[in-house]
C-alpha cells in the first residue's frame, strides 16, 4: 500500500530515509528551509554536501513550504536536529491534523533532549502537538550505508502496538528490517546519551588510546546509559537492543559517527566549537551532554563518563586528565545485584 509522506529536514538521514520510502513505493515530500538548497534538490536529487552518491527517485519532490509538506500525509517524518525540535513543531502546527477519520502519525528521528526543559524528543512534539499520535524510529543506522542499501536493523516504538506495525510495515524491506517496541522513553534516552558516550570514544581515539580504552568506553558509557534510563521509567531490555548498544556500538566505532570525529578532534587539542566547524555538521553529543548531567543530578544517578564530558566541553579540562579522573576513581564493584 503506496502511503503519502512528509520528511521535515533534508540532512544526511533525511535524504536517506527519503531515498527508502520512495524506494518502498510511497509518495514522498521533503520539507528544507533553504530555498536554494531545494531548487539544486529538486534538480540533482541529490544533497552532494551530505550524502553524496545517494540519488533519489525523480519522484520525490523537495519545498520549502511546510503546509505543502505535512497538510494530508498519512505519515510525517521529522528529521531536524534535537535543538529546533520545538520551533519545527510550532511551524508544522497549524496544517495538522488529530480527527480520528483523518489520523496522522508522526515519526521522531530526531535524537537528543531538550535541554531547557530535559524532556525527550517525543514529549517535545506531544507537547506542542497535544493527541497527535507520535511514534520514534532509532537504532544503529548511520545514513551513508542505508542510502547504499547496506543491510540495516532498527527498531520503532510507540504508544499503541497498532501504530508500531503500521510504520514497521511502511519502513521495512529486504536491506532495512524493522523491529517494534513500547518502550519508547527507553529507546529515546539511549539514542540521545549514546552520542555523548560517542563523544568521549573520539575524544580517546584523538589522544591515541586503543581498542582496550574503547571497549572501556562502551561498556562503561551502556552501563551509565541504563543506570539513567531505567530510573527514568525505561526498560533494562531496550538498553541490551537496538536503540541502546547497537547504537551506541556503531556510533563510538564508525568514522560515518559526527560525534566521534568531533571527539576525535577535542582529542587533539581543538575546542568543541572548532570540532563542530570542522565536522560541517550538528553534533547531537555537544547539545545532549548537558540535559544527560542535568537528569543525572535529577534522579541522584552517578554517571562519570557524562560528567567528565561536560568537563572538557564546557569547563575548559584537558582531555588527558579527564580520562586521568576516570581511571583514578575510588574502586567500585562491576555489578551490585550479584551475590558473592
Amino acid at each position: 500500500m503506496s502511503e503519502s509522506i512528509g520528511i521535515v529536514g533534508a540532512g544526511s538521514w533525511g535524504m536517506a530515509l527519503a531515498y527508502l520510502l520512495a524506494g518502498n513505493g510511497h509518495n514522498v515530500t521533503v520539507w528544507s528551509r533553504n530555498e536554494k538548497n531545494v531548487n539544486r534538490f529538486n534538480e540533482e536529487h541529490e544533497n552532494k554536501e551530505k550524502l553524496p552518491g545517494v540519488v533519489l527517485p525523480e519522484s520525490v519532490k523537495f519545498t520549502t513550504s511546510m503546509e505543502e509538506t505535512v497538510s494530508d500525509k498519512n505519515i510525517i517524518v521529522i528529521v531536524v536536529p534535537s535543538a529546533h525540535m520545538r520551533d519545527i513543531c510550532e511551524q508544522m502546527k497549524p496544517f495538522l491534523s488529530n480527527d480520528l477519520n483523518n489520523k496522522q502519525v508522526i515519526v521522531n528521528c530526531s535524537k537528543g533532549i531538550e535541554e531547557d526543559s530535559l524532556m525527550i524528543m517525543t514529549d517535545v512534539i506531544l507537547d506542542v502537538l497535544p493527541g497527535m499520535d507520535v511514534a520514534v524510529l532509532s537504532g544503529p543506522s548511520h545514513a551513508e550505508e542505508v542510502g547504499k542499501g547496506m543491510p540495516t536493523t532498527i527498531v520503532v516504538g510507540a504508544f499503541e502496538k497498532d501504530t508500531a506495525v503500521y510504520i514497521q510495515n511502511v519502513f521495512m524491506n529486504d536491506a532495512f528490517r524493522v523491529y517494534i517496541s513500547p518502550d519508547m522513553l527507553g529507546i529515546e534516552i539511549g539514542a540521545a546519551l549514546k552520542n555523548v558516550i560517542a563523544l568521549a570514544a573520539g575524544i580517546a581515539d584523538g589522544l591515541g588510546y586503543g581498542d582496550n580504552t574503547k571497549a572501556a568506553l562502551v561498556t562503561r558509557g551502556i552501563t551509565e546509559i541504563a543506570r539513567l534510563g531505567i530510573a527514568m521509567g525505561g526498560k533494562f531490555e531496550t538498553f541490551c537492543g537496538l536503540s541502546g548498544i547497537g547504537d551506541l556500538v556503531v556510533t563510538c566505532a564508525s568514522m560515518h559517527s559526527r560525534n566521534r570525529r568531533a571527539g576525535i578532534l577535542i582529542g587533539q587539542g581543538k575546542t568543541a566549537d572548532e570540532a563542530m566547524a570542522e565536522v560541517h555538521m550538528v553534533v547531537e553529543g555537544v547539545y545532549s551532554a548537558k540535559a544527560a548531567l542535568s537528569l543525572a543530578h535529577k534522579y541522584e544517578i552517578d554517571m562519570p563518563i557524562v560528567e567528565q564530558i561536560n568537563s572538557v566541553l564546557f569547563d575548559n579540562k584537558s582531555a588527558k586528565e579527564a580520562v586521568s579522573d576516570l581511571m583514578l576513581r575510588d574502586p567500585k564493584i562491576e555489578t551490585h545485584n550479584l551475590d558473592w
